[in-house]
């Protein structure tokens, strides 16, 4: 019998909290307490009343956050699991309690071209609004916020977390932070005023209206293009491809910063076709400075494919640059010298990687000492907000 997505939030909660906790414990969390937060449902932790939702007839609502546009009836949860209809209101279940933290590198996230060598404070909750067969992080996206051990982390004390452990920014990352929405929104806010901007890392398969109210108050983006046919999207991730493709246009008439990352699966989205049709939607329709980054696929969750032949993602790299692409690297994967950033005028190595460590960084002023090109980015602090990079 087939273990549905349903199957698999209904089930037990041990296996995602004996992964997904140790990590917020290690960081010095505390397990929930109950305690309330601000707004509506307060006095149950992690209830807060939602943004971008519609009263309908019977008691029914309908969320406009995410393109699934779920109408929920009284007491039913939308798709992602953490957003519930109380009596005809709408909450989510997940705000200001994560199920982990963590600090890692940004060039994790990946981020490269985004305050290089800085650390991310990283924190997730339970739920996605996709549900990827291959998904790494399967263990807290598809479960519900009851299945997940969680501790207790209002936005202000996210921050000041952030500062304690001497991370430049805090990412939104490891499920899909869309669907912790207000979370992330307040997150983003607290850290604007003392220069610790979030950054959201995301699959993109969120409504105009909400993305353009993120990218008033978000540092940077990176989402994940998870293929380039909507037969990849429908059939492997539940999802559609558009409404992606629409995102990564609106992030581009925002002038956020922001990065792609596709992650080529064995023999179902790393054909040389689609990885040059791709590549020439990102170099035309959003820019050629825009950094496109291809990371190499091995079996997790459902999906139980071998691990992408090391020669396809190598392939990519060198297809995304002949169509325009400026800035592109590999991730999940040793190619020497494709995971460092080159200046495409005169081809000087700006800055040098090793994994998710940056061993040098020549760019003096947003600029390429060489030939004296401007490279793309955030490179300082104070530019963490800094919008329109990207001619």
């Amino acid at each position: 019998m087939a273990f549905s997505r349903r199957r698999m939030m209904a089930a037990g909660c041990s296996l995602a909290a004996a992964t997904a906790l140790p990590a917020a414990l290690a960081e010095g969390g505390k397990g929930a307490s109950g305690k309330g937060v601000s707004g509506e449902g307060a006095g149950e932790a992690g209830v807060k009343e939602a943004s971008h939702w519609e009263a309908l007839d019977k008691k029914r609502v309908k969320c406009t956050l995410c393109p699934r546009e779920c109408e929920v009836a009284d007491m039913e949860r939308g798709y992602c699991g953490v957003r519930e209809n109380r009596g005809g209101k709408y909450y989510t279940l997940v705000y200001g309690t994560p199920c982990t933290t963590h600090n890692d590198p940004i060039e994790k996230k990946p981020l490269f071209h985004y305050l290089p060598g800085s650390k991310a404070f990283s924190i997730a909750t339970a739920g996605c609004n996709m549900e990827c067969l291959f998904c790494q992080n399967w263990n807290i996206s598809q479960f519900r916020p009851e299945q997940l051990e969680t501790i207790d982390l209002p936005p202000k004390e996210v921050v000041a977390r952030a500062v304690e452990a001497g991370s430049a920014v805090v990412a939104h990352t490891y499920n899909e932070p869309v669907i912790f929405y207000e979370y992330m929104y307040d997150c983003a806010v607290a850290g604007r005023k003392v220069n610790v901007p979030s950054v959201m890392i995301s699959n993109g398969y969120i409504r105009e209206k909400p993305m353009r109210e993120l990218t008033e108050v978000l540092g940077a983006v990176k989402v994940d293009l998870k293929a380039f046919t909507e037969k990849f999207y429908r059939e492997t991730c539940h999802g559609h491809l558009q409404p992606v493709l629409d995102t990564l246009k609106v992030l581009r008439s925002a002038g956020i910063w922001f990065e792609i990352v596709v992650l080529l699966v064995t023999g179902l989205n790393d054909s040389a076709d689609e990885v040059k049709r791709l590549a020439g939607w990102v170099a035309g329709e959003l820019s050629p400075d825009v950094p496109l980054h291809f990371s190499r696929y091995s079996p997790y969750y459902k999906l139980q494919l071998p691990p992408t032949p090391v020669r396809t993602v190598e392939r990519a790299y060198d297809l995304a640059k002949k169509e325009g692409c400026n800035y592109v690297y590999v991730g999940n994967v040793s190619l020497p010298g494709k995971a460092n950033t080159v200046c495409p005028g005169c081809g000087e190595v700006l800055i040098e990687r090793l994994g998710f460590l940056v061993r040098s960084n020549r760019i003096k002023d947003g600029k390429c000492p060489k030939c004296g090109r401007v490279i793309p980015g955030v490179w300082k602090t104070e530019d963490a907000f800094k919008r329109g990079i990207i001619a």
